[in-house]
């Protein structure tokens, strides 16, 4: 009698067995065959040394022409047992190729692939020192000239841009620049992290007061140094700051801060870039090889251009500026915007006693945080997910194992859920006037902001006081003019204002480039976030992936890292390998690197 436990372990030995066989002998066609004719391979750097989804039997057939001779796959195991629901076995599996070691996941439906996720976890030769190969740190015995670990950080810290060159430079040492620095000093990457405030973790410190993370703490970790298990669900900004601060310390990393990016162009002869920066005042010219922006998930502020603006008697400013509530009690404020800096910003003005109107200008999606913890994110990013044996590591890949193509049908059935579980708050808020969605197809917050980076407000509380009319709501609406004390809406309304915020969200990130390198640049890049899916905001052609992060992009050693937290530890492991790749001098052809699309 067949042992059901195991089954599904040896239906994906079985087809990883046909899958290593097939490949060892060259047979691309019997490899081809073992997928679905509805299938997804998505490769992180260990196939393609991109960042790449293969939609469909054509598209692996032709990648594995061009790829398998070179990348010489290997080895290929059943990690642990694999699981089966619902019709579809998962399966996590490692392997090797000619260069590297990694780690896979495989959905099987009636014995063929439906998706599977290839990914690069360490390149042979150059692995990170880490447990049985940490160094050992203290030299025992006697030696003559000997240094201490604080006379070599000191001289490190001495050298490195000066009479040194980085491999890297990081501009931006925000969450992103910080994992990422913290990869790359493990793989012995010498690198800066160039940061403009004047202590690592200030990009937090100097948000609005009442900033929290949205997302729970299980979601947020750094690379290698995981939250203590006592740290709050949602931490707050300055305790957030705080950690990147001492983490900067712990890793080591080279972190410039005070320092500000002025110009950067690259220099053909010496195939290394010329990064002008001002240091603490003083001018430096840095050298590196690789050039990563890390500067968020967006550009530079959008601050809409409103007739009368500059004759405002009031104080004005974008969300990213706001100071806090404090200063407006008894004040007439005026936030133009409905996401998540302006729900924040609206509520805490409220709670320090300001009248405060919202101006909706295009409908929101809501997501209560609550809701979202259990029904999206709970199976992955929870501390029962930990005691089901997910971790934060194992959690990224069983997210990175959706394709995009498809994701929206994984979330699709989550937010329906969500509607009935909130109905009453929904019912309430659109009786206020709230326009709601739960985006193009219903898919909800993450498409959202996969496709976009806007439209949505997971809400902690701020909906509550718009639902109730403590928070007074204009929709469908936009600021036309701005007066001396007020503001002049489209539909005729005068609003009285001491305070306009815009919660107006940001540019793409290849707007930077316009500025340190030059126009030209930037749009040779295009622009940065988004899918392709021809639903608001995110114009096709469809790309499969997200615009230019965390890979090659169509200017060669120029980079681009962020996203929210998961992201950035997640995405850093794969950017910072394919850095040290090149470090190494090891070969790295772009399998079909991404073109570029809508400039700036």
């Amino acid at each position: 009698m067949t042992d059901p436990t195991t089954a599904p372990t040896r239906a994906a030995a079985q087809w990883l067995a046909d899958f290593a066989a097939a490949l060892a002998r060259n047979d691309i066609d019997a490899a081809v065959s073992l997928f679905e004719a509805d299938s997804f391979w998505r490769d992180l750097v260990a196939f393609t040394w991109n960042i790449r989804t293969q939609e469909g039997p054509d598209a692996i057939r032709a990648m594995l022409q061009a790829r398998l001779a070179d990348v010489q796959p290997t080895a290929f195991a059943v990690e642990g047992e694999a699981t089966e629901a619902d019709g579809v076995v998962d399966a996590w599996f490692t392997f090797e190729t000619r260069v590297a070691r990694g780690r896979g996941h495989l959905r099987l439906r009636n014995g063929k692939a439906w998706t599977l996720l290839t990914t690069m976890t360490e390149l042979k030769g150059f692995e990170e020192k880490t447990g049985e190969n940490r160094i050992k740190g203290a030299e025992h015995g006697v030696h003559k000239g000997r240094k201490t670990w604080l006379e070599r950080r000191r001289d490190e810290e001495s050298t490195l841009g000066y009479t040194e060159q980085p491999e890297v430079v990081i501009i931006g040492g925000g969450q992103g620049g910080i994992a990422l620095g913290a990869r790359l000093r493990r793989l012995g990457v010498p690198a800066i992290i160039v940061e403009r405030n004047a202590k690592a973790g200030d990009s937090w410190r100097r948000r609005y007061k009442s900033l929290c993370l949205h997302d729970p703490v299980w979601y947020d970790h750094l690379p290698y140094m995981p939250f203590p298990d006592d740290w709050p669900v949602f931490a707050p900004k300055d305790k957030i700051g705080d950690w990147l601060e001492i983490y900067t310390k712990i890793m080591e990393l080279n972190y410039w801060s005070s320092t500000t990016a002025k110009k950067a162009r690259f220099d053909e002869a010496s195939q290394r870039w010329e990064v002008t920066v001002e240091r603490e005042g003083n001018p430096v010219v840095l050298r590196p090889r690789q050039l990563v922006f890390a500067l968020g998930v967006s550009g530079y502020p959008n601050v809409p251009k409103i007739a009368g603006a500059e004759n405002f008697k009031g104080e004005q400013h974008h969300s990213s500026q706001h100071p806090g509530p404090e200063a407006y009690a008894g004040k007439k404020c005026v936030v133009l915007g409905s996401n998540n800096s302006a729900h924040d910003i609206c509520a805490a003005l409220w709670e320090h006693g300001a009248d405060v109107t919202m101006i909706q200008r295009s409908s929101t999606h809501i997501a209560p945080s609550q809701s979202l913890m259990e029904l999206a994110l709970g199976g992955l990013y929870s501390e029962q997910a930990v005691k089901n044996g997910i971790d934060h590591h194992k959690a990224d890949l069983i997210f990175a194992s959706v394709p995009y193509k498809i994701m929206h049908t994984f979330h699709i059935p989550v937010y329906e859920e969500m509607k009935k579980r909130d109905a009453d708050l929904y019912a309430r808020l659109e009786k206020a006037g709230f326009m709601l969605d739960f985006g193009a197809d219903g898919s909800g917050l993450f498409m959202k902001y996969l496709r976009r980076g806007s439209g949505y407000y997971i809400d902690v509380g701020a909906s509550e006081l718009v639902a109730n009319g403590s928070i007074h709501l204009k929709s469908g609406v936009n600021i036309e003019r701005v007066n001396e004390r007020s503001v002049t809406l489209t539909d005729g309304t005068e609003l009285p204002a001491d305070l306009l915020v815009y919660a107006t969200g940001y540019g793409s990130m290849n707007g930077w480039l316009a500025d340190l390198i030059s126009p030209e640049i930037a749009d040779k890049v295009g622009k940065c976030w988004g899918l392709g899916s021809e639903t608001p905001k995110d114009p096709g052609p469809w790309e499969g992936e997200l615009r230019n992060m965390w890979k090659p992009t169509q200017v060669d050693n120029l980079w681009f890292h962020g996203g929210n937290l998961h992201q950035s530890r997640h995405y850093s492991q794969f950017l910072a390998l394919q850095l040290k790749a090149r470090m190494e001098g090891i070969d790295t052809p772009v399998y079909e690197r991404a073109p570029s699309h809508h400039v700036r």
